[in-house]
């Protein structure tokens, strides 16, 4: 039986749930075991680094106190604007100079904190720099101590800019090394591929950039992700939403199962033939043992101009028998992609979705719902 609402027990149970709950969408505990083991490895070489490199002067200290903010964004969320190399190594650099010309210039210390800091993060945002930690580094110029201040203007460029430069190189290697995206480059929106005035067909229907754009501005808010992959995001949301309300059809229900392929080891001229005389825009490529190892087109044939068809083939767009149906939606409307090959474990063809398998298999689903008849009828 289920607690009751109010109970200790029940209330103990939500507390703990808002206790763990990430505060950042999409955290995962491994995503946050893997921060906390790069901002370790990050922090010590880059401390290491600088004392074997430069060694430990009597004025100079060998790491700051900001780059253990940097380190936080760097490691836990490689993915934001705010944690890329210009920002960590450009706004950490360029606080501390405006921090050091505040401390030189304005006698009254306190005056000085609130100048260099808000100055700092008039600098960052005129140089697309802004990275948080970059206050901080403004804020240590001014109230660093004699350590600091005895450096004078050689404080932004060693330790706070050499810091920098080696806590981002150590992060691009970790991140490599643990197969994450950094620096992070945001996918771009989809082009019209045929050379056309009209929008790409994803975003032809449903929301618009300038819709995105205007839920920012009634919001008003700043969000601490990129505008692009906001808009990714969305999409995806939509896609996922497709797929919940129409993900009972599968592949398997609406592929086509008369599969025409071609061998790797047959002529170009067989598979030109084969392509016109089916009336079909993909050949997808097998091996001897009939497993599937590309896909060929009449636009592959004309770009390459190779008599091999193994030269000529592209890289096949494939899925399960048992993925959603509509989950091929983004891949067949792309503007190059004209079918998807359904392939089992093995790489062997089970069956073949064209653009027109997709859009009948769509179209009848639709007519069965207004109908109020079983999806299945459709497939």
């Amino acid at each position: 039986m289920p607690e009751p609402i109010g109970s200790p027990r029940h209330d103990g149970r939500i507390l703990r749930f808002r206790l763990f709950r990430p505060i950042l969408a999409g955290a995962t505990l491994r995503e946050r075991l893997i921060a906390c083991l790069g901002a370790m490895v990050g922090i010590a070489l880059t401390g290491l680094i600088c004392g074997c490199f430069f060694g430990e002067g009597p004025h100079i200290p060998l790491i700051v106190a900001p780059m253990g903010a940097s380190a936080v964004l760097l490691f836990a969320v490689p993915a934001s604007p705010l944690a890329q190399p210009w920002p960590i190594i450009g706004g950490n650099t360029i606080s501390a100079i405006v921090g050091v010309i505040a401390a030189h210039l304005i006698p009254d210390p306190v005056l000085a904190i609130g100048v260099g800091v808000s100055l700092a993060i008039a600098a960052m945002s005129l140089t697309r720099s802004l990275h948080p930690p970059g206050g901080a580094a403004a804020l240590t110029a001014l109230i660093g101590g004699p350590a600091v201040t005895s450096s004078g203007y050689l404080f932004p460029f060693f330790p706070v800019c050499i810091n920098s430069i080696i806590l981002v190189a150590l992060g691009i290697a970790f991140h490599k090394l643990s197969r994450r995206n950094y620096p992070h480059v945001p996918v771009m929106a989809p082009v019209n591929t045929h050379g056309t005035a009209d929008l790409p067909a994803p975003i032809r229907v449903g929301f618009k950039p300038e819709d995105v754009d205007a839920a920012l501005v009634a919001l008003d808010e700043t969000l601490d992700i990129d505008r692009s992959d906001l808009d990714r995001l969305l999409r995806q949301v939509e896609l996922h939403a497709l797929v919940r309300t129409q993900g009972n059809l599968t592949c398997r229900e609406a592929m086509s199962r008369d599969v025409i392929t071609i061998r790797s080891d047959e002529t170009v001229e067989r598979a030109r033939e084969l392509l016109l005389a089916h009336n079909i825009r993909t050949l997808p490529v097998v091996d001897a043992a009939g497993r599937l190892i590309g896909a060929l087109g009449l636009r592959e044939l004309a770009l390459q101009g190779s008599d091999s068809i193994g030269e000529a083939m592209s890289k096949a767009r494939t899925a399960g028998p048992d993925d959603p149906a509509v989950g091929l939606v983004p891949m067949l409307t792309d503007g190059r992609t004209h079918a998807i090959i359904i392939t089992a474990a093995d790489r062997t063809i089970l069956g073949i979705i064209t653009q027109t398998d997709l859009l009948a298999t769509l179209a009848r689903s639709a007519s069965a719902k207004a109908f109020g008849l079983p999806t299945e009828m459709a497939a």
